[in-house]
């Protein structure tokens, strides 16, 4: 079997991620017509088309995304060699990191804090929905995805998942708020709630809570966002359903008040990592903090 051209590999995977030839040619410095050629070779090679032309755009075929992908894969495990094995004098120390879009800042904020000090490290945090942070982590792309919602695995998952914390829930309130001495019972049939939305680990743990109670609370908002909630709750109107840690410096300062901690609730925050060779150190030495 005739060995893969790299050199043409390149060239595809410029292309593919540019979308036009022309600005791929002017970026590689080579001309149009050399390009198209090598792209032409690495076709014949395959015996499939990658692209298909759409007006002046070239769009992948799925023989074309099935090779980016693994084009993908391929140059960054070459980057992660070169991270990994070159000596570290004059080398940055690089943790890429995936976070869900709705996950609490205070959250990955103390997870990362054993980071900030270290000498010449770097730490890279991109957001996004779960689905599209596995695809990164699988396509070497980042090193871990920071979550609360963790998918099942199957026998074709390669990643694993590690509990880093648990947090509990609370109804987080205006310091002068007056449920001093109510039950949890009286609260939630009465009190106006903001709540997260129901795909989020905190909504099940509540809806059950308020199941088990047989209590249809009163929901002024729910919000799948953190950041959102952490705002809705400086605003002192409702009570809110929330991880205290999402409103750390609000209850510090006396702002807002623990009202109460739910019982049989908590959020739990993961690690999903591939399991590598030669593992980012950054992200080990978080997971053993």
């Amino acid at each position: 079997m005739p060995r893969l051209n790299y050199n043409h590999l390149r060239y595809f995977w410029a292309v593919a991620h540019n979308g036009n030839l022309t600005r791929t040619a002017e970026s590689l410095h080579i001309s149009q017509s050399a390009l198209s050629l090598q792209i032409k070779k690495l076709e014949e090679q395959l015996g499939q088309q990658l692209f298909l032309r759409q007006g002046k755009k070239l769009v992948l075929t799925e023989a074309g995304r099935v090779a980016l992908e693994h084009a993908d894969i391929i140059y960054a495990n070459g980057e992660e060699l070169l991270s990994a094995l070159q000596h570290e004098g004059g080398v940055h120390k690089i943790l890429r990191v995936g976070a869900l879009s709705t996950l609490s800042r205070n959250f990955q904020i103390r997870f990362l804090e054993p980071l900030f000090d270290v000498d010449r490290a770097r730490v890279v945090v991109r957001s996004g929905t779960l689905p599209h942070l596995l695809g990164e982590l699988e396509a070497h792309r980042i090193d871990v995805v920071l979550t609360n919602l963790v998918p099942a695995r199957d026998a074709g998952t390669a990643w694993n998942a590690h509990t880093i914390d648990t947090q509990p829930i609370s109804l987080i309130g205006p310091p002068d708020h007056p449920w001093a001495d109510a039950k949890l019972e009286q609260i939630l049939d009465t009190a106006q709630l903001v709540v997260p939305t129901r795909e989020t680990a905190i909504r099940v743990a509540f809806d059950a809570l308020t199941d088990r109670y047989n209590i249809r609370p009163n929901l002024a908002a729910e919000v799948d966002d953190m950041a959102l909630l952490r705002l809705m709750a400086r605003q002192r109107r409702h009570l809110v359903v929330v991880p205290p840690i999402v409103v750390t410096d609000e209850l510090s300062s006396g702002e807002l008040c623990e009202v109460m901690q739910l019982p049989n609730c908590t959020e739990t925050f993961s690690a999903i990592r591939l399991e590598r060779r030669f593992p980012n150190e950054l992200l080990q030495k978080l997971l053993d903090v």
